[in-house]
């Protein structure tokens, strides 16, 4: 086991090296002058002189090559110095983790929703494969798959708050008010939103692994021995079916700080994603490479903890990882 991780760790190293590079270059070779606020006379309100602003290209990693720039920028990062930005001059990395909690409570919480709803309906669809249940859900997760995200968020605003009333239509706190569960009341709508299409993607999952599995001579087995139906679904087939669930989880960890850029910008939740929004919209550089290496950072975290958790939910995995070991 501890050479299956010292490999994962390895890959990891690389695949992160790869994705800075990437990242980097895509900003280096994006067009337009990163400094644009402070030297376009229709849109700037800064008097800079030419000194200042050579200083600041200096302070910010904008002067020489590319290989010099890039090797700057990854020396800084590596050592907690995320840089400046562009827009207000502060801290990249404060004012991401200020806003990192948020996201990250939002997404999670979205996340956690799909996987207890998914579970019971995959397996209940898989259970009655092509019956009237698993045409309803089949049809809903069809439904669930292909609704925007920007059209079903405002579609709850405009019955749910506008209408009816019960949620708050923007924002993560009521002025004045400080308790929790204002803002769960606010989180409440962005985290349904969210959580729609993961939960029809999981659903399709599960039941397939569920009708793959009833047909294996366990399951019959077991049914034949009189074990009531809800019991081998719960206790045997259930199991077989977290693998894919483990792999999807895995994947989706890199949305806990992307995947809720447009639901952010729609409900006016101060995230990463208005965050990321405000600098793709300032040309903030140095603000959008910060999320992007976080976003690669968190993904490659949530890979390595499925590749864990699957050698717990199947020992198949860490058997035949010791057998390649030797």
């Amino acid at each position: 086991m501890s050479h299956f991780i010292g490999k994962r760790l390895v890959q990891m190293a690389v695949v992160f090296v790869f994705v800075s590079m990437f990242a980097f270059s895509i900003i280096y070779f994006s067009p337009g002058d990163p400094l644009y606020l402070y030297t376009s006379p229709s849109v700037s309100v800064y008097k800079m002189t030419d000194e200042q602003l050579e200083d600041m290209r200096e302070s910010l990693g904008l002067t020489g090559n590319a290989a010099q720039r890039y090797l700057n920028w990854a020396g800084k990062m590596l050592h907690g110095d995320w840089g400046l930005s562009v827009s207000n001059h502060q801290p990249v990395k404060k004012q991401i983790m200020d806003k990192l909690p948020n996201t990250i409570g939002l997404m999670g919480a979205a996340l956690l929703l799909s996987v207890i709803l998914a579970i019971p309906l995959g397996l209940l669809a898989g259970s009655y494969k092509n019956k009237w249940v698993d045409n309803i859900i089949s049809g809903i997760s069809y439904l669930g798959i292909s609704l925007p995200a920007f059209w079903f968020g405002i579609m709850l605003i405009i019955v749910f708050s506008l209408k009816l009333g019960w949620f708050p239509s923007s924002g993560m706190r009521t002025i004045g008010v400080n308790s929790a569960a204002d803002v769960v009341r606010h989180g409440v709508l962005p985290v349904i939103v969210l959580s729609v299409n993961n939960t029809a993607v999981f659903v399709r999952y599960i039941r397939s692994n569920t009708i793959e599995q009833r047909e294996e001579e366990y399951v019959m087995t077991a049914i034949s021995k009189g074990v009531p139906k809800i019991q081998v679904m719960y206790r045997h087939v259930l199991k077989n079916c977290l693998l894919p669930i483990i792999t999807m989880v895995g994947m989706n960890f890199g949305t806990l700080i992307t995947g809720s850029f447009i639901v952010e910008s729609v409900f006016g939740w101060p995230g990463l994603g208005t965050l990321c929004m405000d600098a793709i919209n300032s040309r903030d550089y140095t603000m959008i490479m910060g999320i992007t290496m976080l976003a690669c950072i968190v993904l490659l975290i949530g890979n390595f903890l499925a590749d864990i958790l699957y050698g717990f939910a199947d020992p198949r995995i860490k058997r035949g990882e010791e057998k390649e070991n030797g």
